[in-house]
This record gives structure tokens, C-alpha cells and sequence, in this order.
């Protein structure tokens, strides 16, 4: 487990070969996916995407700057949020800027989402990634909402980022679906406790990303008064996706 350097996130990451800088032309890209919490709306306000390279040279990526609703990143969706071709074959940090327009909506309504990081910094990420020449390098960030969003106070909520690193070589995931479609949350828990949440489609969709091998528990939560459902013992193996059973509710 590897610490955002802004001391705001949680970044869970494999780091790639150590390797010596190279010279030359990488294509690197940035793509962003979401594990929902219970909200219909979370919008983050991303100004910018930078990279620090293995010389320490900072490197500033082709972004797709706006305001991005992460809940329309669910069930295996994600989005190109920036890419560019480098000169160099090692990514030490990925810098994401955010800026203030950053809001959560809450049983219909719009509501501010609170972001401070160290200096106005924004986000930074240790990834230590080496990239290979005239390949398409890609890094996928799930940005986990659910963990993300604090309720402060009465209608008050802070943005503390919980960003993890999937990398579908190494990982495996979890799929299925429900008859709920409400703002169920869906958690998958290891046996040493770590917890991966996403939320559902509007179809009762769900697919959970970035697990290493092992064995989970997954559970389906909706709104109460209804109950949680459970399925334990799912063995994810590398490369593949477990469909689990369909939870009726």
C-alpha cells in the first residue's frame, strides 16, 4: 500500500520492473474508472494531469479537463482522462489537479464537496511505472467514491480521495447482478479485510476490478429496510472475471 504524497488517498499499487531511464517516444495513457458509494452524483472538477518521469522531469498530459461525474464510470466503464506521448520509459508520479467545483448530490440535491490537499497540490501518486517503446502504456486509477466521500457534518461532505491502480495483468474481478436498483453499494471483502466497493447500473449491473488472487466475500447492500445479501468463498484468480450469483432482494 503506497500513500498519496498529498496525504489525502490511499493508493493500492503493484510497481512494475525497476529500469534504467531510456531515450525516446512512449505513448502514455491515463484512464479513470469509479467504485460508487451511495449518491447520485459525484462530481469532481479535474483541471489537470501531470507526470513526473524517472529524471524528475515533470511532463504535463493532454487532459480531458471539466467536471466528471465518477458514478457514470460503473460496472467495468472508465474513461481516456489524458494521454501523450513521452520521451522517457519511467512515470515515478502522476500529479492530478483539482480544482473547487466539486459537489456530491445527496437524495436529489447538489451539495459541496470539500477538497484541501497540502499547498493546493491536488493529488499525487506514486506509481514507478516503466514503459515499454512504441506500445500503447496505459495506467487504469479507480477512483472510490464510496471510501472517498465523508459526511462532515449535517449536509456537509469532504472529498478525502481513495484512488487504487488496476492492473487487469495481475488482477481479477467480480461480476453479477441484482433486481435492485436503487443506490445499493457492493462490497467485496479478502480474507485479510481489505474492502473493494462499487455501486450498480441502472440495468442491476456490477463488476468489481483491480482484485488480487484470492479469496472474497461479496455483499450487496441496499437501502434499508432492506437487508444485505452475501456470497462468500469466490476464488479470483489473475486475468479472469467470476460471475457471481444474482442477488434477489
Amino acid at each position: 500500500m503506497l500513500s498519496v504524497v498529498a496525504g489525502v488517498s490511499t493508493f493500492y499499487s503493484c510497481n512494475d520492473d525497476d529500469s534504467t531511464s531510456g531515450s525516446g517516444d512512449y505513448t502514455y495513457k491515463v484512464r479513470m474508472t469509479d467504485a460508487p458509494g451511495p449518491y447520485s452524483a459525484v462530481n469532481v472538477d479535474i483541471q489537470s494531469v501531470v507526470i513526473v518521469d524517472g529524471d524528475g522531469n515533470t511532463i504535463a498530459l493532454d487532459t480531458e479537463t471539466g467536471v466528471h461525474n465518477l458514478l457514470d464510470l460503473t460496472n467495468g466503464a472508465d474513461m481516456m482522462l489524458a494521454s501523450r506521448n513521452v520521451p522517457d520509459n519511467m512515470v515515478s508520479q502522476i500529479k492530478i489537479g483539482l480544482g473547487t467545483n466539486n459537489t456530491v448530490v445527496v437524495d436529489g440535491v447538489s451539495r459541496p464537496l470539500t477538497f484541501s490537499a497540502a499547498g493546493g497540490a491536488g493529488l499525487t501518486i506514486n506509481v514507478n511505472q516503466t514503459l515499454d517503446a512504441d506500445e500503447d502504456n496505459e495506467i487504469l486509477l479507480d477512483f472510490d467514491a464510496n471510501s472517498s466521500v465523508q459526511e462532515t457534518g449535517t449536509n456537509s461532505y469532504s472529498l478525502v480521495p481513495v484512488i487504487r491502480r488496476v492492473d487487469t495483468s495481475i488482477t481479477g474481478s467480480i461480476s453479477g447482478t441484482t433486481d435492485n436498483t436503487s443506490l445499493a453499494v457492493v462490497t467485496v471483502t479478502s480474507v485479510t479485510n481489505v474492502r473493494y466497493t462499487t455501486g450498480i447500473n441502472a440495468a442491476g449491473d456490477f463488476k468489481v476490478r483491480g482484485l488480487p488472487p484470492g479469496s472474497y466475500t461479496l455483499t450487496v447492500t441496499p437501502i434499508l429496510p432492506l437487508l444485505p445479501a452475501t456470497q462468500s468463498n469466490i476464488v479470483v484468480q489473475a486475468g479472469q472475471n467470476v460471475v457471481a450469483n444474482s442477488f434477489t432482494f
